[in-house]
Order: C-alpha cells, then sequence, then structure tokens
C-alpha cells in the first residue's frame, strides 16, 4: 500500500522569478530542518534544459512511539537527492526527489512541476505529488500516516521558504508573509493580555505590616 498525496498551488510570481529563487530557497527561516545542500551534477543540454542533481541532508525528528523501528546506531539524519529539469522552451520545471536512507522505515518520493499558470499570467501554476510508503511489517500504515501528516505540514514550510527567497529577491516582502507575521504578532499579545487579566483577577493575600 502507498499513500499518495496531491496539490495544485499558484503561486503570485512569474515563472522565471519562481525558478531564480528555487536555487536561492536554503537557508531560510523555515527550512532549519535542512543541514546541508550539494551539487553533485550539473549539465546543458543541446536542446537548452538544465539537469543538475542536489544532495541534502535533513534531520530526522521521529515519535517517541517510531523509536521501537530505528535502531539506536542509525543515523538520525536523512539523505534526499533532488534531481531537476528546467526547460526554458517549454516554460517548465520539474524536480524528483526521493530519500537514500531509512527506506525500510519510510519511502517518500516527490515529484514537482512548476509552470505558466493558464488562469493568471503573472502567477505559477504548481503541481505537487508524493508517494509514501513503509515496509515495516504489521505497522506500515501507522508510519505511512505519520509520513502523510509531516510531509503535508513540511509543504507548508516548503512553500514558505520559497516565499522567503523571492522577497529577497524581488526586494519585498510577499503578502502571506506579510499576514502570517501580523497574525503571529496579533496571537502572541492577545495571548499575553489574557495573561495580564488573569494575574489581575487572582485575589491578593493583603499586605501584613509589622
Amino acid at each position: 500500500m502507498v499513500k499518495y498525496f496531491c496539490s495544485n498551488t499558484d503561486i503570485k510570481s512569474t515563472w522565471d522569478h519562481v525558478v531564480s529563487a528555487f536555487w536561492q530557497r536554503y537557508p531560510n527561516p523555515f527550512s532549519t530542518h535542512v543541514l546541508t545542500e550539494d551539487v553533485v551534477y550539473r549539465e546543458v543540454t543541446a536542446d537548452h534544459r538544465l539537469l543538475s542533481r542536489r544532495l541534502l541532508m535533513k534531520t530526522n525528528r521521529l515519535p517517541r512511539w517510531a523509536e521501537r523501528f530505528f535502531p539506536g546506531g542509525m543515523s538520525r539524519s536523512v539523505y534526499i537527492i533532488e534531481d531537476s529539469i528546467v526547460d526554458p522552451v517549454n516554460r517548465t520545471l520539474t524536480t524528483y526527489t526521493w530519500n537514500l536512507n531509512h527506506k525500510t522505515l519510510m519511502s517518500v518520493e516527490e515529484r514537482c512541476v512548476f509552470q505558466d499558470s493558464a488562469e493568471q499570467p503573472s502567477a505559477t501554476h504548481l503541481i505537487r505529488e508524493a508517494w509514501i510508503s513503509s515496509s515495516v511489517y504489521g505497522f506500515s500504515r501507522p508510519i505511512q500516516e505519520f509520513g502523510f501528516a509531516r510531509f503535508k505540514s513540511n509543504q507548508v514550510k516548503a512553500m514558505k521558504g520559497l516565499e522567503f527567497a523571492l522577497s529577497n529577491l524581488q526586494g519585498e516582502m510577499p503578502q502571506r508573509l506579510l499576514r502570517d507575521t501580523v497574525k503571529d504578532a496579533s496571537e502572541k499579545a492577545r495571548e499575553a493580555a489574557k495573561s495580564l487579566a488573569s494575574a489581575a483577577t487572582v485575589p491578593q493575600k493583603p499586605q501584613q505590616y509589622v
């Protein structure tokens, strides 16, 4: 059994900007789990396509219940291969990623296609697909469910990281990042106000003077 994920997203930036920002994603505040990034192969083909292969190392934090499937001496880092094809003629960027180690515990394969949006001239359409599987006998389903949930969470961070790179490239903060920043600040302010209000309603012991 394989868990399948698919999403369609419109990025409010041109394809040229998205491709440029793609190579400048790391480091960013939303990718602290990405430890290293290295280009191991790159070629420009006769039809002007750019082929690249990168090796990334990421942290691999597991929930406590999954520790039993993870031998004590095994590395907690995950090595990821990312193959990409930039086609300037058809204006597509296609990426394929998969993990090299821990494949018995969980295998995650992802395919992304960035292309000009048919509905918004100044936007880029992203189709993201992923296949998540596990070979741990008797526990493959809960491990896949965990991997599926983590993948969805990581994709939110990945999009924010790409938006951060776009903001650096364009010299401005995207509206979504700005809204999130304001929202986080507002929530923190509300929590602080609640704490102060709670403290104010707690009856104080009368002071004693000797």
